[in-house]
């Protein structure tokens, strides 16, 4: 494969690219309209390059028994580098990636390989109308996994995911109908009892819209723990911050063992220490 290589999104005539990393020999940085979207490590599928998804990563890792397959969703799928690292970490999980971009993935995939033995699903188009079907089992036709395995009916997924992963951008944004209240009491309704909903939030200084989204995550998911470099939680800088919301407070038990994961340096937070109005956000140190 060369260096890099471009295409352009048939359903969206945008431009994608998928590009060598000159650092990390072996890796590859996919990008859409100049955005980088995904860093998928091909040697080691278990190496994961940015901090947020790191973050998710040392998630995964304490959120069931080393090795125990996971039941996951993934909305918005990139390069699918966290469902490589789940075969890579937890072989025989069953996924499903929800993927806006149509032909992306044929195309990451055809570029990009998945690891072998990768039980995956793919189903393309906007998250909440799949979601929607999913959760009534009115979604058929489920593309044949990318990789050898079983493709899984609409329904059988309601109520039965370990672990839902929601990183949803166009861009640089989330779409406004994906941070609502009502999107996540629809994207709950696929968890099993203590499954958790992993979301990845980029925001502003002082934090605006992590505060949006806890309040938006509360009525379904009401048990929710907050990890980010101190600089972002701590401060309220901008950056990324990682939500993992359940409806079983056990998730707050794993706010040591995450801080301690990293990286560093972290912070591990309850929800309620964002509890405050707006009017009280402290201005970032510094600023």
């Amino acid at each position: 494969m060369p260096d890099r290589t471009t295409f352009t999104l048939a359903g969206s005539g945008r431009v994608a690219e998928i590009a060598a990393d000159p650092l990390v020999p072996g890796a590859w940085v996919l990008s859409i309209d100049g955005a980088e979207q995904s860093h998928v490590d091909l040697g080691d599928p278990g190496d994961l390059f940015y901090d947020y998804v790191r973050r998710i990563g040392a998630a995964i890792d304490h959120l069931a028994t080393p090795g125990r397959p996971l039941r996951t969703v993934h909305l918005g799928a990139g390069a699918l580098t966290l469902a490589r690292y789940l075969q890579a970490t937890r072989p025989g999980s069953e996924q499903l990636a929800v993927e806006f971009e149509r032909g992306l993935l044929d195309e990451v995939t055809a570029r990009l390989p998945l690891p072998e033995g990768t039980r995956l699903t793919v189903r393309e188009g906007d998250a909440a109308a799949v979601v929607t079907g999913l959760v009534s089992g009115s979604v058929t036709g489920l593309a044949a996994g990318l990789a050898a395995g079983p493709v899984t009916g609409a329904g059988e997924w309601a109520g039965s995911a370990d672990l839902v992963i929601d990183d949803l951008y166009r861009g640089i944004t989330t779409p406004p109908h994906l941070t609502t209240a009502e999107w996540y009491a629809d994207t709950s309704r696929l968890l099993a009892p203590g499954g958790v909903l992993v979301v990845n939030i980029a925001d502003d200084d002082g934090l605006p819209g992590l505060r949006s989204r806890l309040a938006a995550l509360a009525p379904s998911l009401p048990h929710r723990l907050v990890l980010g470099p101190t600089s972002v939680l701590a401060d309220a800088r901008a950056g990324n911050a990682v939500v993992l919301a359940s409806r079983d407070p056990a998730v707050l038990a794993l706010a040591d063992d995450l801080r301690q994961a990293g990286p560093h340096p972290s912070a591990a937070l309850d929800a309620r220490h964002f509890d405050s109005p707006l009017d009280d956000i402290p201005t970032p140190k510094g600023r």
